[in-house]
């Protein structure tokens, strides 16, 4: 059982040993290429922005008449939501119309 332990705390130890040894090696990589990094992303904004205004026009000219017409269709479904309800009153104050405006008027 002792001996079992003692090979746990190695594994620990070894474990908390390659995570150093890992962040050591990733903070001098990072040391080391953060300059280039940053001269790469300098030199490359401009093309970048050209790419994205590029893609951003395609986007436009693709994407652009399929939102068109779904708001089309939104804007009718929105209309007949609110009218179609309230068919029943207008059907009925249009039979009030033809019934007043069909009778006789007063003689004085």
């Amino acid at each position: 059982m002792a001996l079992l332990m003692l090979l746990a705390a190695f594994a620990a130890i070894a474990l908390v040993g390659l995570v150093v040894v890992g962040a050591l090696i990733k903070l001098a990589l990072w040391a080391v290429l953060l300059p280039i990094r940053l001269v790469l992303g300098v030199l490359l904004l401009p093309l970048l922005l050209v790419i994205k205004l590029v893609v951003g026009t395609v986007l436009l000219f693709v994407v652009g008449p399929i939102v068109l017409i779904a708001t089309l269709v939104a804007i009718v479904a929105s209309i007949a939501a609110i009218v179609v309800p309230l068919l029943p009153l207008v059907l009925v104050g249009f039979a009030v119309y033809l019934l007043v405006r069909s009778s006789k008027p007063a003689v004085a």
